[in-house]
Parts: structure tokens; C-alpha cells; sequence
């Protein structure tokens, strides 16, 4: 278990930010294979979610998370999401050429949240999610690259019938699980009292949308952050989750 929360330096041109980001096994796996990256000053967050069996789904994650750790960020938003994205592709090609080399395969989810410049920026492969609390709404951000989700894009599915179906958590895409990865991103403009959620399936697996919506109700990211892992806790947390969550006031 971590709880982290921290103010950042001047370095993202005078915003304050405040985050919160919490760890967890579950009540239920014998070891964490999730893994998240904090860079507040930076302003770079980022959550992984391993998968490959225990030992190399936390390799997975962890390879992901060294990566996102050692990219150059100076808070120029072009050049800081050219390396974000290199460092996803760097992990990528370490994360395939192991598993190649073990005779299997292993992978990694991906988040990532990048603030500079009065914009933020999400990067994702597979399942981990990004959403964003606005004037009250709750906006997803993000789309899983799953079978059950392109079977929902392709009309053979619908939202209640894909959160239950048992292939929900087939991924379409993850880091190293290819030769070469297809990045998705999406951004925008920041504007105050936006507050950003990073988490792993273990989070959105157990607790719906619109229970993320409330628990980001609250008033402060530890406060917000709390909340959904005591939710994820109720609900049997039978996946290890992770969160972050990130204000911008």
C-alpha cells in the first residue's frame, strides 16, 4: 500500500497541483502486477497494469514504469509528448525482446497524464483508463482497446452487455505484447477545477462510472482517492488497482 501527495514546484508555470496516488493487490492476487509512475514536478503521472503471470506481468509493468521514469521531461508540451511516447516505445520493443527470449509472452497496460503549457495530454494501450471531473460531469477520456469493445463500436454489443461478458478484459492491444505498439492519445486545454483519474481495471472493473463520478465528488484528492479504494475494497477487490488522481485548481 502507498499513499503519496505532494506540491509541485514552480516548474509548471506557476499551477498548483495537488495528487494523490494509491497502490493495492487486491484481497484476492498473491502480488501486485500493477505499477504507476508520480512526477508532479514534471507534470507527468502514469499507471501500468502487468499481465503475463505474476513474475512477468510485474517485470511488464515495472519495464514500463523505469522507462516513463527516465523520459526527459522540461514542460515544452511538443517535446514532452514525443517523449513520453518514445519511452512507451522503448518498453515496448525491451518488454517483447524478454518475453521472445522466455519462449511466451508478456505485456503492460499504459496510462499516462502529461500537464505543461496550460494543456494536458493522455497517452494509453489497452484497458487502464484516464477520466476527467468537469464543472460536475464525469468524461472518460480514454477507450479500452479490448474484443469487447470493438465488438461494442461494431453495434454487436452494448455498454451494460460488454461489462459483464466474459471477455471483457481480452486485450486488443498492450505494450510489448507485439513487435510494435499503436499509441492512442487524445488532450485539451486545461481549465480550473479540472481534476484527472488515472486507474488500472482493478478500479473500473468493480466500481461504475457513475460511482467514480461521485467518489471524485469529494473534496480533495486524498479525500476523492480514499473513497474509490474503499469502494474497490467492498466490492471484494479481486484485482490489484491502482489510481491517481490529479487537481487542477
Amino acid at each position: 500500500m502507498s499513499v503519496l501527495t505532494r506540491r509541485p514546484s514552480p516548474a509548471l508555470r506557476a499551477r498548483e497541483l495537488t495528487d494523490f496516488a494509491y497502490s493495492d493487490v487486491g484481497a484476492v492476487r498473491a502480488a501486485n502486477e500493477d505499477a504507476l509512475v508520480r512526477r508532479p514536478d514534471e507534470g507527468l503521472w502514469a499507471v501500468a497494469d502487468g499481465m503475463g503471470g505474476h513474475h512477468d506481468g510485474a517485470q511488464a509493468s515495472a519495464i514500463l514504469a523505469a522507462a516513463l521514469e527516465d523520459a526527459e521531461i522540461q514542460g515544452e508540451a511538443e517535446a514532452d509528448r514525443a517523449h513520453v511516447r518514445a519511452a512507451i516505445q522503448a518498453a515496448n520493443r525491451r518488454i517483447f525482446e524478454t518475453g521472445s527470449a522466455r519462449g511466451g509472452k508478456m505485456g503492460s497496460t499504459i496510462v499516462t497524464l502529461l500537464i505543461a503549457d496550460g494543456r494536458f495530454d493522455i497517452a494509453w494501450v489497452g484497458d487502464s483508463r484516464a477520466y476527467l471531473a468537469r464543472s460536475g460531469a464525469l468524461h472518460p477520456l480514454t477507450r479500452d482497446h479490448t474484443q469487447v469493445q470493438v465488438r461494442v463500436d461494431q453495434g454487436l454489443l452494448t455498454s451494460s452487455e460488454a461489462r459483464n461478458h466474459p471477455m471483457a478484459h481480452v486485450l486488443t492491444r498492450a505494450v510489448g505484447s507485439q513487435a510494435t505498439v499503436e499509441i492512442s492519445s487524445m488532450g485539451g486545454a486545461i481549465q480550473p477545477g479540472d481534476r484527472f483519474l488515472l486507474s488500472s481495471d482493478g478500479v473500473h472493473g468493480v466500481v461504475r462510472d457513475a460511482e467514480i463520478g461521485q467518489a471524485l465528488s469529494w473534496g480533495d484528492p486524498t479525500s476523492a482517492g480514499q473513497s474509490l479504494a474503499s469502494l474497490c475494497n467492498a466490492r471484494g477487490a479481486p484485482d490489484n488497482f491502482t489510481l491517481i488522481i490529479v487537481d487542477c485548481p
